[in-house]
C-alpha cells in the first residue's frame, strides 16, 4: 500500500507523534536531529510534537512532554515520525491515534517509525507486503503479522516509509532520511553540531548471547 507520498523537495512541518509510554530516545533522538536540520537551509520549516490533546504526555521512564499540538490541530506534515515504547502495546488499538498515521501519510513526503512504532504503521495499513525492521525484541512479533518482510538492519527503507530498529537506531535512521533528502553536506553539518560519532565498541557479553538482531549480534 503506497500511502506517503513520493520524496521531494521542500520544507514543510516534521512532525513527531507522541503518546502515553513512549520511549523517550525513539523520540528525543530524532527530535534533535531535526530540529537541528531546520536551522539549515531548506530544511523543515518546523518541528512539531503532536499528541491525541495537548496535555503533558509522561513517556516510558517518567519523562514528561508537552505536545505543541493535538491531532485536531497538526497542520498537514512533510515528515511524520512515529517512535515505539511499551505505550505501543495499548496505542496499537487506539482509533484516533491510528486514523492520524493514516490521514497524515496520504500526503507526507515520507513516514518515519523507530522501535515498536512499526507496529503503529502497521495498524495504519502502511508496512503491508513492504520491508520493515524494530526493536531486535520485537522482530519474531513483527515477523508473526505475516505482511511484512523483516530484515535485521539498523533502519531499512521502502518506498517512502522508513523504519528503524530501536530506540538510539532513530538517530541513525533520521541522519540517514536527512542525508537521502537534503544531500550528504546537510546531514554532515547536523552530524557535526551534534557530534553524533558513535564508538563501534561492544561492550561486556550481552551481544554475544544469541539474543539480539543479526546486524549487531557478534559470535
Amino acid at each position: 500500500m503506497e500511502s506517503a507520498a513520493s520524496t521531494s523537495a521542500g520544507a514543510g512541518a516534521f512532525g513527531l507523534l507522541l503518546f502515553p509510554g513512549v520511549e523517550e530516545l525513539d523520540a528525543i533522538g530524532p527530535w534533535e536531529m531535526a530540529a537541528l536540520w531546520a536551522r539549515q537551509p531548506g530544511g523543515p520549516g518546523e518541528c512539531l510534537l503532536i499528541g491525541q490533546s495537548e496535555a503533558p504526555i509522561t513517556c516510558a521512564k517518567g519523562l514528561v512532554l508537552l505536545p505543541h499540538a493535538s491531532f485536531a490541530t497538526a497542520p498537514p506534515l512533510d515528515v511524520l515520525l512515529v517512535p515505539g515504547g511499551i505505550g505501543t502495546r495499548t496505542e496499537v488499538d487506539n482509533p484516533e491515534l491510528i486514523a492520524f498515521i493514516r490521514r497524515q501519510s496520504a500526503s507526507c513526503r515520507a513516514v518515519l517509525s523507530v522501535c515498536t512504532g512499526a507496529f503503529l504503521l502497521h495498524a495504519a495499513g502502511l508496512l503491508s507486503g513492504r520491508r520493515a525492521t524494530t526493536h531486535w525484541a520485537s522482530l519474531e512479533r513483527l515477523r508473526a503479522l505475516g505482511d511484512v518482510e523483516v530484515v535485521e538492519e539498523r533502519f531499512t527503507r521502502s518506498g517512502a516509509i522508513w523504519t528503524a530498529a530501536g530506540i538510539s537506531s532513530g538517530i541513525d535512521l533520521a541522519l540517514h532520511f536527512i542525508a537521502e533528502t537534503a544531500g550528504e553536506e546537510v546531514a554532515a553539518k547536523v552530524q557535526l553540531e551534534a557530534e553524533y560519532f558513535p564508538s563501534s565498541k561492544i561492550y561486556g557479553s550481552a551481544a554475544s548471547s544469541g539474543k539480539g538482531a543479526a546486524y549487531f549480534r557478534t559470535t
